[in-house]
């Protein structure tokens, strides 16, 4: 099993690089235009970039697929499907993010995603989660929380007129809990996770009142302990359309995909779908 997953991860990230590799393409080639014929054509400089904070709060409707499984006294855990078996439903989260710019090129990032998601349904297979086997057909209440808190700074190696290509280190906290009930029952388990990511980001003006934004962000822990495992990926792609250089509204799609190992409670998460927003700059 683990050598199916080392080598999913290796799949995975080399299909997510070189398709980071082509956006990164995407964006020099818009980069490397002409910052003279942008001035012909439109006229005016962008707006967007002449701001010290800025604040940002959107909504995100992800799709949910994964499993998560808790062992106790030395009983394996079942995986337990987040659809198949919890009937987790697609729903909506509120994300914040803040930007502190004090130079042109310097941007430190905090952003707060919290997902939770709650279901009643009934197993129609054993279930163990956290050494205790829950009944068939016995009505469960489930509740589920993914919590990331991500801090980070983001050097614009290249920065031109009509956007800038950049490099992004952060500290990610993410912490999971999982709550499981029944008649007679309750069992509850947690993890967190303070990890490292490296990314890049990129942002190409196509008008001066709209950008093309792109982000990738990963890591992958080092197999150091077997008792600790953990990795994910982050894409962001979204636009934005400024009304003034100060008020801005976003539409993107964001992937995120996590696989936290601690002592034998594991999380398997991917989430990924549109979201929507604005920001505000001072």
């Amino acid at each position: 099993m683990e050598a199916g997953n080392a080598m999913h991860i290796h799949d995975v990230w080399s299909r997510w690089t070189s398709r980071g590799a082509a956006a990164l393409l995407g964006l020099a080639l818009l980069l490397g235009t002409p910052a003279a014929a942008l001035a012909q054509s439109e006229g005016r400089p962008v707006l967007g970039e002449n701001y010290h904070a800025e604040l940002g709060f959107t909504f995100w409707n992800p799709s949910v697929l994964g499993t998560v499984s808790s062992e106790q006294f030395e009983i394996v855990g079942t995986d337990i499907d987040f659809v198949d078996d919890l009937g987790f439903e697609q729903a909506r989260f509120r994300d914040m993010r803040i930007v502190l710019r004090p130079g042109k090129k310097h941007r430190f990032r905090i952003q707060h995603t919290p997902v939770s998601y709650t279901s009643d349904t009934t197993f129609n297979r054993n279930i163990v989660f956290n050494g205790i086997a829950f009944p068939i057909s016995v009505p469960v209440s489930t509740q589920f929380d993914w919590k990331v808190w991500r801090l980070g700074y983001e050097y614009d190696f290249l920065y031109l007129p009509r956007g800038f290509v950049g490099a992004l280190i952060e500290v990610r906290h993410t912490r999971m809990e999982a709550n499981l009930a029944t008649i007679g029952i309750e069992e509850f388990t947690s993890a967190t996770a303070p990890l490292p990511a490296f990314g890049i980001v990129g942002r190409a003006y196509v008008m001066p009142e709209v950008a093309v934004n792109f982000e990738l962000t990963g890591f992958k822990l080092p197999d150091i302990d077997p008792k600790y495992k953990a990795n994910y990926f982050d894409w962001d792609i979204h636009g934005t359309v400024n009304l003034t250089n100060y008020v801005g509204l976003q539409v993107g799609w964001r992937r995120m995909t996590t696989y936290l190992s601690i002592e034998n409670d594991i999380g398997d998460i991917q989430f990924q779908g549109m979201w929507f927003g604005g920001a505000i700059r001072y």
